[in-house]
């Protein structure tokens, strides 16, 4: 499961004659990120000896092969729509997921070490895309260069990157909490003692309903917050 908090980050919601083009431009974005995290893990399993997801043809950047129907394109969409209406339904949580990828952890070579870089291997992903479209975005605002793209599409690419930049950085943090099914709760797992395995795994039987619960109220968007105020204080640093 790969849960996908955009809203953590934005408080305005966009006009209704902005809707359709920023859901366009949010779910090429979503696509983006959520095929590169699900690639990056069946990558990582197949260096580690598992070729499982590579026979499956989950090594690769193209959606379909990542796509679940309900939580990568139903949930999302329906989520973007509600959000942009405000009131009592924006406070729905925006998720969406892609399809898990497979793995045989009995086939890999050094599995303590498998099990961490595979894991781990989904948040690096997002979090090289989110570092490529800094400095991208960093490089456009030093330069000016903003000003030589036309202005019908000056728009559309500020916000495909501002998307690409937050909901990359999003995915990275939000999947590094340790609440099982995240990536966070695999890391986890292969330090903890023989005695709290049972524990995790008592956790993992409500972990998708805690997760909705600390999104609603609030708590990953308190951790989340800072993390952006800090980067968009980084990617504005010095723009004259």
């Amino acid at each position: 499961m790969l849960p996908s908090p955009f809203t953590a980050a934005y408080d305005e919601h966009p006009v209704s004659e902005q809707l359709i083009p920023q859901l366009v431009i949010y779910m090429v974005v979503l696509l983006l990120a959520i095929s590169a995290h699900e690639a990056a893990h069946a990558w990582m399993s197949n260096r580690f000896g598992d070729d499982t997801a590579l026979l499956l043809g989950r090594v690769t950047l193209n959606p379909v092969a990542h796509i679940d129907p309900i939580g990568t394109l139903l949930i999302p969409i329906v989520g973007f729509v509600l959000g942009s209406v405000g009131g009592p339904v924006a406070r729905i949580p925006l998720i969406g997921w892609g399809k898990p990828t497979p793995v045989n952890p009995l086939r890999w070579r050094n599995k303590d070490m498998a099990n961490v870089m595979v894991s781990a291997a989904g948040i690096m992903a997002n979090l090289f895309i989110a570092i490529c479209t800094f400095i991208i975005f960093k490089v456009l605002l030093m330069t000016g260069w903003l000003v030589d793209i036309p202005e019908s599409l000056r728009e559309p690419v500020l916000i495909f990157l501002q998307m690409l930049l937050t909901i990359n950085i999003s995915l990275a943090v939000f999947n590094l909490l340790p609440f099982p099914p995240l990536d966070g709760s695999k890391i986890l797992e292969t330090f903890l003692p023989a005695s709290a395995q049972s524990a995790l795994a008592v956790l993992e039987q409500y972990g998708f309903i805690i997760l909705m619960v600390l999104i609603y109220v609030g708590f990953f968007s308190a951790i989340l917050r800072p993390i952006m105020t800090l980067v968009y204080y980084l990617l504005f640093l010095g723009v004259q």
